[in-house]
């Protein structure tokens, strides 16, 4: 069974940062694509952030402030989250897949439960 685990959210004020771990159990994920993504209320999930587990390239809805990187040793992937503005609030959620257009289309093989980051102004 393939699971992920998220954690590091929180509530932090605006300007503030967080740094967002998934662990990855059950499988190798060597050839997987491995992305962030969340969901404000309301609104759909959107893509954030993605990274390949080998070849270590990364790919961004926008730049600057986020910044994904992965453990290969921990199997596990980081966003790391500065300069927090409220319209940040969301759940943020991992997912994998293994081809990169799938996974930026939400279309993941995988999917963690996600977890709450709240940005108050």
């Amino acid at each position: 069974q393939v699971q992920l685990v998220e954690s590091g959210g929180g509530s932090v004020q605006a300007g503030g940062s967080l740094r967002l771990s998934c662990a990855a159990s059950g499988r190798t994920f060597s050839q997987y694509i491995m992305g962030w993504f969340r969901q404000a209320p309301g609104k759909e999930r959107e893509f954030v952030a993605a990274i390949t587990w080998t070849g270590g390239n990364t790919y961004y809805a926008d730049s600057g402030r986020f910044t994904i990187s992965r453990d290969n040793a921990k199997n596990t992937v980081y966003l790391q989250m500065n300069s927090l503005k409220p319209e940040d609030t969301a759940v943020y959620y991992c997912g994998s897949s293994g081809n990169y257009y799938r996974l930026r289309s939400g279309s993941c093989d995988y999917w963690g439960q996600g977890t709450q980051v709240t940005v108050s102004s």
